[in-house]
C-alpha cells in the first residue's frame, strides 16, 4: 500500500486507539476547485502535527495531544502506524447532519461548522473507517512532495499490510458503526460514494 491520507496527529491517535471511527473532511486549498473526493477505499494514515490543532479538539483530546506531541518524530521523518478501510461514506449537505455525529469524534463543533461552510460548496464528507495496526511501525524520510494542504499523497515505497490487526474487534466496531449509520439515517448499512475509477484504485493499494 502506498496511498496515504493526511490527518491531524490527534485524530490519528483517536482512530488508532479505537475512540472514534469517523473521519470528516472538506479538503485542502491544494485540491483545486473540485475540492476533496474520497478517491480510495483503503489507505494509510499520515499524521500531521501543528500546535493549533490542540485548540480545535475537545478537552479530552487536548490532553491526548499533550501526551503524544513530545514523542512525535522529527520534522524530517514520517511515522506510519495504521491503515484504514472505509466501510461507509456520506456527503453531508446540511450542518445539522454533520452535527448529528457529535460525540462520535473529537473535533469541536465550531471546527465542523467552519469546515462545512468553507468554499462555495456547503458540504462535508463523513467516512466510517475500520482501523488496522500495521504489523510494524514504519518510519520514512519526510519528502518535500508530501507537503502542502492536500489530503492524498503517495509514499515513496510500498508499505506491507499483511498481518495487520484491527484496533477494534468485530462486535465493538459494529456498535460504533451502527451509531454512525443511525446518526446519518443510513438504512442499508453501507453507503458508497466512490467512482468506478476509485474502486479500480483499490486493486493498487
Amino acid at each position: 500500500m502506498r496511498t496515504a491520507f493526511k490527518e491531524w496527529a490527534v485524530i490519528v491517535d483517536a482512530l488508532g486507539k479505537g475512540e472514534q471511527i469517523v473521519i470528516l473532511r472538506k479538503g485542502g486549498i491544494s485540491e483545486g476547485r473540485g475540492g476533496f473526493k474520497p478517491e480510495y477505499s483503503e489507505y494509510l494514515l499520515f499524521p500531521t502535527l501543528f500546535h493549533q490543532q490542540r485548540e480545535l479538539v475537545i478537552p479530552f483530546a487536548q490532553a491526548r495531544y499533550d501526551k503524544i506531541a513530545p514523542g512525535f518524530p522529527a520534522s524530517d521523518r514520517l511515522r506510519l502506524e495504521y491503515f484504514v478501510r472505509v466501510v461507509s461514506a456520506e456527503r453531508l449537505d446540511s450542518l445539522e447532519r454533520a452535527h448529528a455525529l457529535r460525540e462520535q469524534h473529537v473535533w469541536r463543533d465550531e471546527v465542523v461548522a467552519e469546515r462545512f461552510d468553507w468554499g462555495r460548496d456547503k458540504t462535508i464528507y463523513a467516512m466510517a473507517v475500520r482501523v488496522f495496526c500495521l504489523p510494524v511501525v514504519v518510519e520514512l524520510p519526510m519528502l518535500p512532495a508530501y507537503g502542502g494542504c492536500k489530503s492524498w499523497i503517495q509514499v515513496d515505497q510500498e508499505i506491507a499490510t499483511e498481518g495487520s490487526q484491527p484496533v477494534l474487534n468485530d462486535a465493538a466496531f459494529e456498535v460504533m458503526h451502527r451509531k454512525f449509520r443511525e446518526a446519518l439515517g443510513i438504512k442499508n448499512g453501507h453507503a458508497s460514494i466512490y467512482s468506478d475509477s476509485a474502486e479500480e484504485s483499490r486493486a493498487d493499494v
